[in-house]
């Protein structure tokens, strides 16, 4: 279970110095290495204390809207807790609960670096819950690859990311239009604090059932207290 960081703005702000001098080492080309410095400034951005409307931001979800019970999980896509959990129960999950209409899914993104800020941007870049989830079942299958791609260098991994948003079907222009939207990172930092604040999450994996929170646990459990949500 990894705990969650709450000065988010700080540790992407102080992992600037960094991560310019890493792309000054990398050998990256100087296309590379603006890209990389487009991602760097929109991260850095987040320290901002401006108003930003969140209201904007959609909650991604599948499954039955108008079922008796609605599971929200609150997940980072650098966490390795969550990606076991997506890359085993939540298949079990999906095809037990979601697929059947049994429940409706939400997935909230918690953010613990810029890594899986970045990420969750490629998820929504499409903009539909379907390519969402496609996506995101993309970026933890292969958490493991880009999240510590180039042994941590930024700009190695936002190119492992801009390589699933491609396979994915985003093109280019897309794909660095969202990654470098600095108010759209920050509206869904803003986002996510607000609701980790409102549910008090404080660690992920976690899950909102009929709006009773759970910390991470094993699929028969949360199968049960699905069911006895739905009253079955």
């Amino acid at each position: 279970m990894k705990r969650i960081i709450p000065l988010l703005a700080v540790v992407i702000g102080v992992a600037g110095y960094f991560a310019y001098s890493s792309m000054q080492d990398s050998g990256q080309s100087p296309q590379q290495q603006a890209q990389a410095e487009r991602l760097l400034g929109a991260a850095n951005a987040q320290s901002s204390t401006e108003d930003l409307d969140t209201s904007t931001v959609v909650d991604m979800s599948i499954g039955n809207p108008d079922a008796a019970v609605t599971v929200i999980e609150y997940a980072s896509y650098t966490c390795p807790h969550c990606g076991r959990f997506h890359t085993g129960p939540y298949k079990q999950l999906k095809a037990d609960y979601i697929d059947t209409g049994k429940i409706n899914f939400v997935y909230r993104e918690v953010y613990f670096d810029r890594f899986g800020l970045w990420a969750s941007a490629i998820a929504r870049c499409a903009g539909t819950p379907e390519a969402f989830f496609g996506i995101t079942d993309m970026l933890y299958e292969t958490q493991a690859e880009w999240s510590r791609a180039g042994g941590g260098d930024p700009a190695v991994i936002a190119d492992e990311l801009r390589k699933v948003g491609r396979l994915a079907g985003l093109d280019g222009d897309m794909i660095e239009a969202c990654l470098t939207d600095a108010n759209s990172l920050r509206t869904l930092v803003a986002w996510y604090q607000e609701n980790a604040e409102a549910d008090g999450i404080n660690s992920t994996p976690s899950f909102m059932i009929n709006g009773t929170k759970y910390n991470n646990m094993a699929y028969p459990e949360m199968a049960r207290l699905i069911d006895e949500a739905a009253g079955s």
